[in-house]
């Protein structure tokens, strides 16, 4: 009997999806699988469902397998996505990263445990790899999460070269949200020989990514603006690349002066004609309609347009 093979790595836009709510708070199912399916037809090379955008730490284990199989099974390929599965507790991670693994996701962005802070390298690095060894499935595909301005328990350097070392096949890169240009660039440098997938965390950082050798980006701008954020990935040299990335810069300036996961779910509301898919789960809450009304005018007169999504 063949063993299944691994899907092909991801490269380009990937977008961590926003997860729609009912009024109840129950996930939207439908709703999620319709933005899904627009985002990879507008421009995403793939989907990191249930990243910090997702609102992912607002749900729990069952809803997160359950809803990666209705999108699955809805027709969405698995081999398009790359749904997150870190969470502080080492079963957690290693149950969501086997269940993505099975269906036959393109790979898992994990986390490390970001509750205890102060972690030593020594327990970070025991973190990824007693998950890898646990799966024990060598489709696994982990792609290292590295957002310490939120988790406060970041990646380090000296972490990733020990999982390369003893992981080679499994470690497949990183997405860097730390925001500093200067740590993407350095782990470029070191990584990607080793065929180490760097995405930056923001499309702020894609043209200077793609400089550097870099795969793309994970950025929660592309649950509104991904046709524009392509192009710049597939014409990073071309003479007017510069141009394009300060475009997509300002609307990524324009939502980020709020709430980012609000700002999202109000812009997509907006555009789609959808008020519903303004819900968030608590503690997070909807913007204010002086929030709105700022957002709104402020992408108009950025001439930002967004291909409609079914309602």
């Amino acid at each position: 009997m063949s063993i299944p093979s691994a899907p092909p790595r991801l490269r380009g836009v990937l977008s961590p999806v926003v997860t729609p709510f009912k009024a109840d708070l129950s996930p939207d199912a439908e709703r999620f699988v319709r933005h899904c399916q627009w985002l990879l037809a507008n421009g995403c090379a793939g989907l990191a469902v249930f990243g910090t955008n997702s609102e992912a730490n607002s749900l729990s284990v069952e809803e997160r397998m359950v809803l990666l199989e209705q999108l699955v099974q809805a027709g969405v390929p698995a081999a398009k996505l790359v749904p997150g599965t870190g969470c502080c507790a080492l079963t957690d991670t290693v149950r969501l990263s086997a269940h993505a693994t099975a269906l036959g996701c393109a790979g898992v962005l994990m986390l490390p445990p970001f509750y205890y802070k102060g972690v030593t390298d020594e327990g970070v690095y025991r973190s990824f790899a007693e998950t890898i060894e646990r799966v024990a499935d060598a489709r696994l595909a982990v792609y290292l999460y590295h957002i310490p301005p939120v988790s406060q328990v970041g990646v380090p350097f000296a972490v990733i070269e020990r999982l390369l070392d003893r992981y080679p096949a499994a470690v497949a890169g990183i997405k860097d949200s730390s925001g500093d240009w200067s740590n993407t660039a350095a782990l470029n440098e070191r990584f990607g020989a080793r065929g180490f997938d760097v995405f930056a965390g923001s499309e702020t950082f894609l043209l200077r990514n793609m400089s550097a050798g870099g795969a793309g980006c994970i950025t929660a701008g592309a649950n509104v603006n991904p046709g524009p954020i392509d192009r710049l990935f597939r014409n990073w040299q071309a003479p007017d690349a510069e141009k394009q990335q300060a475009a997509i810069d300002a609307v990524r300036a324009a939502l980020q002066k709020f709430p980012m996961i609000p700002a999202l779910k109000a812009t997509i509301a907006h555009y789609a004609g959808d008020p519903e898919w303004r819900t968030v789960r608590p503690p997070l809450v909807e913007l204010t309609p002086t929030q709105e009304s700022e957002l709104f005018g402020a992408l108009q007169a950025l001439g930002f347009e967004m291909p409609r999504i079914g309602v």
